[in-house]
Order: structure tokens, then sequence, then C-alpha cells
């Protein structure tokens, strides 16, 4: 149960029976009341806004709508103290048993706490990573893998139906300059000396695969013109590579459920069902672009074009869809794409792009809103640059990709729930340092072991209490006396993992996991304060000596928070640690 929107209902009820007895106006919208922890929580356990947002359309002073509603809410026996502060605000204090009934909630529910119907069903479709397929997944692609991946899990935690997709770009000339490259390895297989021209691939990577593909046909291809072998080597390249990025993404727990071929798009007809759809709805013409901005008129070559009238639907400029020449743009493929995801009947799309796809966004946007008449909306998140340090300084390590440090040099040197974690410890949107000291130092600083040792402590007092002949099954610390959780800093912990179902909640409504790594943070940083406290009075220890019944009730507690850690953690693609090493 949330339990901000349990008391927010509280609030609500009230309002009505303000209106009912003529109090307040009868026709307000209350839409925007929130209950939400206060920013200081010396103020109290919870805060309502609702006497600033009704003022101005009842037309009353907020401190008289906070009074009276006050004098209501303290009538319910879970609300102690209702206090007015500054021009209208209104501070709530619960009773310490509203939130010690917690701990028994997430026994109850188990790795389900939190879990909420808000998404009902809707079908989502998640499209991350979608790199080229002509190398391995460089250390750029593992924020975007990271993060899509979480927001994903995060997703179906809040009750949505997730399709996690790869576009795999396999129709553009990239692919052509990948059969290149890797037949110069297959050349270079037979013994010949081989030179890499500008804008090939000369990765150590291919060597495998040149080698593969010399023991398929042998020397079939050797001095033989492009005609003879471009398009076999060209789809034998591809399948090496993305069985390649698939070995990465399973290195740091990805797995699609689908992989989604450019190719498909071409000469079956779906890139001009997607237009001819636009075209009935008058979107599609003819056309000339004016300059775009810093070109001066002498350097612009304006050309005939069939557009897309993509400012109908808030983009800035009208986009080519094809060319003078008759050739598809860029654009159009992927029109096309996000039209057939579309047909196979999602509610909500979400494109996880790297930093410099930002001048994509309103065209994507505008192609998708007009394609389903603005009912399916489309959120682009953009993952920002990663950078790397190791000892103060920029590092690079070992590039036997040629031109960039590969996924799997990272989760080899700190593992798999290290590169997670940390990718998720900072907005998608803003630039994320990864030093290499950091993530594997075991202090405060570094978040991973923070939240990581909170478990394993959990755990270590768990044994112990076992040890103790303490009984620390589910259905026994449910039954435990919960009122002997009455310390300042054991209610404090209680009240974090309260919130756990309305963060996890927003975290869904934003699409934005890191929210869900910050949580964790500031839980596992309550748990450590109460560990310490522990240190200097034996009182908050979890274990009781001589003290079955408070023991039972502590451990009840540390329990409970291990299971919103291990939940949270899930979420993240984060293994809970069971003990420290």
């Amino acid at each position: 149960m949330n339990r901000f929107s349990e008391i927010r209902a509280v609030v609500l009820q009230n309002l009505e029976e303000m209106q009912a007895a003529g109090e307040i106006p009868a026709d307000l919208d209350f839409a925007n009341v929130a209950v939400e922890p206060p920013r200081d929580a010396a103020h109290g356990d919870m805060a309502t806004n609702a006497a600033m947002v009704l003022a101005k359309p009842a037309k009353m002073k907020p401190r008289n709508i906070a009074e009276a509603l006050a004098k209501r809410l303290l009538a319910d026996a879970r609300i102690v103290a209702a206090d007015v502060a500054g021009p209208g605000f209104l501070n709530l204090r619960l009773g310490a048993d509203f939130w010690q009934e917690v701990v028994g909630e997430v026994l109850t529910k188990g790795s389900n706490f939190g879990r909420s119907d808000m998404g009902q069903g809707k079908r989502v479709n998640v499209e991350f990573v979608s790199a080229n397929p002509t190398g391995p997944l460089h250390v750029g692609h593992t924020r975007g893998a990271v993060f899509g991946d979480a927001l994903a899990s995060l997703l179906d935690f809040n009750g949505y139906d997730v399709t996690r997709e790869y576009y795999i770009n396999d129709g553009g000339a990239q692919v052509d300059v990948l059969a290149r490259s890797v037949y110069l390895r297959y050349l270079e297989a037979h013994g010949a000396k081989v030179a890499f021209p500008d804008g090939t691939y000369p990765g150590d990577y291919l060597i495998k695969v040149g080698q593969a593909l010399a023991e398929k046909v042998g020397k079939d291809y050797v001095d033989q013109p492009e005609t003879v072998w471009l398009a076999d080597v060209r789809l034998f390249s591809i399948d090496a590579m993305m069985d390649l990025i698939r070995a990465d993404l399973k290195s740091l727990g990805v797995e699609m459920d689908v992989f989604y071929s450019e190719k498909s798009l071409y000469g079956t007809g779906k890139i001009e069902a997607a237009l001819e759809l636009l075209d009935g709805k008058g979107l599609i013409y003819e056309g000339k672009l004016d300059p775009p901005k810093g070109k001066l008129p002498e350097d612009w070559e304006a050309r005939e074009q069939t557009l897309f009238r993509s400012t109908e639907h808030g983009d800035d400029v009208d986009r080519p869809v094809k060319k003078s020449d008759g050739a598809w743009t860029y654009f159009a493929p992927d029109i096309a794409y996000h039209y057939d995801k579309i047909e196979r009947g999602f509610d909500m799309l979400i494109d996880v792009l790297g930093a410099d796809h930002g001048g994509y966004v309103k065209r994507m946007k505008a192609a998708v809103s007009a394609l389903s008449d603005g009912k399916v909306p489309l959120d682009i998140k953009l993952a920002q640059l990663v950078r790397l340090y190791k000892d103060g300084q920029p590092f690079k390590m070992s590039k036997r990709a040629g031109t960039f440090i590969e996924l799997r040099d990272v989760v080899d040197r700190v593992g798999r729930d290290v590169t997670r974690f940390v990718m998720l410890t900072r907005k998608n949107d803003a630039p994320l340092d990864f030093d290499f000291d950091k993530v594997t130092e075991q202090s405060k600083d570094n978040p991973v072991f923070y939240v990581q040792y909170a478990h394993a402590r959990i755990m270590s007092a768990m044994r112990k209490a076992d040890e103790a002949g303490i009984d620390i099954k589910d259905a026994t610390l449910l039954a435990a006396d919960l009122g002997k959780l009455d310390h300042v800093a054991e209610l404090a912990l209680i009240k974090k993992l309260a919130e756990w179902p309305r963060l996890v909640e927003i975290a869904g409504r934003t699409n934005e996991p890191h929210r869900v790594a910050f949580y964790l943070f500031d839980l596992a940083s309550d748990l450590h304060s109460l560990y310490h406290m522990g240190k200097e009075n034996s009182a908050l220890r979890f274990v009781q000596e001589d003290d079955i019944a408070t023991s039972t009730a502590k451990i009840a507690l540390a329990r409970a928070v291990g299971v919103v850690i291990s939940a949270g953690l899930g979420i993240l693609g984060v293994n809970p640690a069971q003990e420290m090493r």
C-alpha cells in the first residue's frame, strides 16, 4: 500500500466534507492536491499542498483553508498532529503504529511490495542499444543498454506489458563497409598482406570473422570482384557481429525479446505503406526546404524533394523522406519502423538513443504522432556520454576494437553488478564519470558498495539471530510485536521503507530508473546509521541477548529492509550481496 496515497485519500475526503459544509466552494478541482514527504523531516512525516493549490480558485486565503482542514484531519486516529506552516502548507505527523504496520506489509507482500497496477497491462515497446552491427558494443553503448533494461524492468514492476527490442541497422552503407573489412581479413587468413583504407574497420575483432569465412568458403572469393562476394559476405558478417553483440549484452545481463532488422523494411512495401498513410492525411508533399541555419544562400542547393509536413505535429521544420534522385532518406525507414510498432499494437513507445541523436527527437515524435493520430505516445530518452577515469586521469584501456573501448572490457574489469549500478547513479541525460578507483573502493563514496553492504549486513544479522535461536522465518517475523520498534532511528528507517511504493511509481511514470538507485542509497544510509547507533546503544542492536520478542521485532525490520533493497536492485538488474568479501 502507498501510505502517501492512503493519507491523500483522507485529505480529499475531508475536503469533500468541507465542500458539503460550505466551508470551501463546491466546484474545486482536487487533481493537483498532493501528499508528499516534507523537504525537512523535522517538519513532520508528510506534507500537503491542498490549501496552496485551492486558495486561488476558492478565492480564499490559503492559511484559512489549511487551518480548517487541519481541524478535520485531527479527527482521524492515524494523524496525531497537523501544523500549518508559512502561508498555508500543512505538515502532518502520523502515529508510530501507522508506520510500524509497514514492516508487516513488506513481509506479507515480499518482493511484490511496491508493485502497482499503474500500467494496467498496457503494452510498451522499449527499444534500446540498437548499435550498428559493425563491431562489439563499446563503453558508450553500455549506459544505454543498462538504462533501457532497467527502465523495462521498472515499467514491468508498475504493471506494464513490456517488450525489449533491438533495431538492427543492417540496411545502410555501413554494413557494406563491414563486409569489405571482413573481406580484407578473409584475404589475410589466406596469407595475403592487406591494408585497411580510411573508412574501413581495422579492429582485431574481425580477424576471427575473416578466418571463419575462409573456413566456410575456402578460396572461392579470393581475387574475385565485389559483385561475386559482397552480398554473401555482408550477410555472414552481420550474423557474426550480432552473435558478438548478443554475447556482449548477455555479459551485462541484458536479454532482448525482439531483434528487428531494418533490412526487412526494404522491398517489402512497408516504407511505402507508412508514407501512403501520411500522404492520405495530407502530410506528404513535393517541395524545397529553406537553407539550414548557419548556411549562406549561395552555399545552399535547393532541391525538389518529397517532404513530410512534420511541423504540423510539433517539429521545427518539415523533413525530407525521399531525395531528389528517388532514394529514401534515413528518416523514411525509421518512420516505417515506428509505424510497424504501432501496427503491432503497442500502446506506448520508448526509444533510448545516444546523446548525438538529440536533433532526431522532434521529427520522430512528429512522425509517431501523425501515424497514430496522437494516440500512441513516444518518449525518447538520450543517454549521455560516459567518461572513464583512473587515478584521477582519463583512462584508456586496451583498444582491441581498433577505435573504441569495448563494453566487455569494463564488465570484465569491475563486474556486471558494479557496471550496471554505476551507470544508473546519474540521470540519463547528464554526463557520467566512471572512476575505476571509486567504484571498487569500500566506502560511503561508492554507492554500489554502500547499498550492497547494507544488504550483506542484514544477511549477517539474520544469520546471527538464527545462531542465537531466534526463528527468522517470515511467518514468525510477521507475528512479532512491532510496537517495540519505537526508537526515532527505527521509525526513520520504517518511514523510508514506506516511501518505496510512491518512489517506484513516480520513477515509472517519469521513465527514470535512476530514482531507484538514489532511493536505495538513502535506504542503505538509514540502515547503516541505525547499525552504528547500535554500537553505542545496545538497545538498538538487531539481536538482543535474552530478549527473543524484541530481537524478533528488530530482525523483522531488518528483513523488511532487505526485501526492499533486493527488489530495488532487481529492477536495476543487480544481484544483492549476501556477504561482503
